[in-house]
């Protein structure tokens, strides 16, 4: 590994590159049974964040004013759980994408490892959404926070969610490429603070916190039509590939890529 032209206590951006490649293949190896558990964690380790982002959010406007960005710092539960503690997400795993483009890992192992954590996702998200409903706690007022955010979400138009998804991945892959070069716990949780309070500021869309924020409006008595909600997840879920895979492996794979090493 290269030395850190910065003096910093963390890896050099070149050397980022080659760990987050060599990560990809590691997570394209996982047995089937392991990825999924490792993803149905995930799932419920963002739910855990949407969680508690709604009831930051009661009491304050859920869509503007710097209560956002006190909801944004406790949202990063989600992603902190998932890097330090390991699990496998769908939005950060857009980066493997770096490893693909350099045949290490072949098209269909990509496909697989996306659908088989998409799902995994999707189902510990839905099903932490459920645990919620069971403590009552979305009957008061964290039940109404739930409707409004799930309101917000179902109203963006189909461009919207996409842009919103890919400028939201961009950030999420950035700060899962900033824990890759942080050598400790607490520089790996200091690394996904800003990026991800920055999104949900921003007001932008992650797919797998709305696999979690949407059942939970639906359990709290909100009106969430399926299609609708499938409709967001999808214009969300392209736009944070995009964000991901396009915005960031990609751009890194063009700088610090084999012709560079």
């Amino acid at each position: 590994m290269s030395t850190d032209p910065t003096g910093l206590d963390a890896y050099a951006p070149a050397d980022i590159a080659r760990l987050v490649e060599a990560a990809g293949v590691r997570k394209a190896a996982l047995p089937a049974v392991q990825m999924l558990t490792l993803a149905v964690l995930a799932g419920a380790f963002i739910g855990f964040g949407g969680a508690a982002y709604t009831m930051a959010m009661t009491g304050a406007d859920p869509g503007f004013g710097p209560a956002r960005l006190l909801g944004g710092l406790v949202f990063s539960l989600g992603l902190i759980l998932v890097i330090v503690a390991g699990a496998e997400l769908f939005t950060g795993n857009a980066l493997m994408v770096m490893a693909a483009v350099d045949r290490r890992i072949a098209p269909a192992a990509l496909a697989r490892s996306w659908t088989l954590v998409y799902l995994g996702n999707a189902l510990g998200a839905a099903g932490l959404a459920l645990a919620f409903a069971a403590t009552g706690l979305l009957d008061g007022p964290m039940g109404a926070t739930a409707r409004a955010i799930a309101e917000s979400k179902l109203a963006l138009d189909p461009v919207e969610a996409f842009a919103r998804g890919a400028l939201c991945n961009a950030l999420v892959c950035l700060a899962v490429w900033l824990t890759v070069a942080a050598r400790s716990a607490t520089g790996k949780i200091l690394a996904i603070l800003w990026p991800i309070s920055g999104f949900v500021l921003l007001g932008l869309e992650h797919s797998v916190a709305n696999m979690y924020l949407l059942p939970q409006a639906a359990l709290a008595g909100g009106t969430v039509p399926m299609g609708a909600a499938l409709a967001n997840l999808l214009w969300v879920t392209l736009g944070n590939i995009l964000g991901g895979a396009g915005g960031v492996a990609l751009a890194y794979r063009l700088a610090y890529g084999p012709q560079h090493g």
